[in-house]
């Protein structure tokens, strides 16, 4: 199943941060924060990315291409012959596909966008600037017991995304609306499984996931919530940033679950 990360926004609630490069490769523990979802995915044998990139898109790529130079050491040759040796190279089991998404579609159109790489298959969605531990094995065994279009991971934090209305005892979302300041509901933390109906719903690039899409699955009965009562945080801005630091710092990432 091919795993789809958004990282394509320009971040403007970190700017101070983003000026050079997108948030998805604001580092935190000396790695991109992308590199730490792809972790989580890949410890639980998901291997095949595929980025959705739009603002300084070409960082993504250049890093991918560089991995083995970021990981390891290195020993250039700089006389006559140049020649460039690579010690000890630290590999990852991935495949990944960097996408020009566009410098501002909207959510649902980054997706739109990289449909003929996804094709007729159940695929996996999140967002490239927050970190989770949920057990994505059970997420994806979850979606495809109940058989409906998409599963979100619903989390309760005090942050300023999708509040969702669930069906107690089933899960299933009756609504999917913006949060206000009196909610204390859960809301959704992105790590989706969606099936590729999906892409009906989305009409193009100025179409956002969160609101066409997602609310017209969800009246038809046909959008579910994994309920995740672990850690969850996303990096809006520079304390959030500085809150991830200084876990990793202390050896109490629990989304770090690669590193157990």
């Amino acid at each position: 199943m091919k795993v789809v990360l958004l990282a394509g926004g320009m971040g403007t609630r970190i700017s101070e941060e983003t000026e050079y490069r997108p948030k998805p490769m604001l580092e935190i523990g000396g790695m991109p924060i992308l590199w730490h979802i792809m972790k989580e995915y890949s410890y639980y044998g998901f291997n095949e990315f595929i980025i959705c990139a739009g603002y300084k898109q070409h960082i993504i790529k250049e890093w991918f291409r560089d991995y083995f130079i970021y990981t390891s050491d290195v020993t250039f040759d700089l006389t006559d012959t140049y020649k460039m040796e690579v010690h000890e190279m630290h590999s990852e089991p991935w495949r990944v596909t960097v996408v020009d998404t566009g410098l501002n579609t909207m959510t649902g159109g980054r997706i739109k966008r990289i449909q003929k790489y996804i094709g007729n298959e159940t695929f996996m969605m999140t967002y490239g600037d927050g970190v989770c531990d949920v057990n994505i094995a059970d997420l994806v065994d979850f979606h495809q017991k109940h058989g409906k279009i998409a599963t979100l991971t619903a989390v309760v934090q005090e942050q300023s995304k999708g509040v969702l209305d669930i069906v107690a005892n089933t899960g299933a979302v009756r609504s999917f609306r913006e949060k206000k300041n009196s909610d204390g509901l859960p809301i959704n933390a992105g790590y989706m499984v969606l099936n590729p109906e999906i892409f009906d719903y989305i009409e193009g690039d100025r179409t956002s996931l969160e609101r066409e899409p997602l609310e017209a699955i969800a009246s038809k009965g046909e959008l579910m919530s994994y309920h995740h009562k672990g850690f969850w945080q996303c990096m809006d801005t520079k304390p959030q940033k500085d809150e991830l630091e200084a876990m990793i710092e202390k050896n109490e990432a629990p989304w770090m679950v690669w590193s157990r």
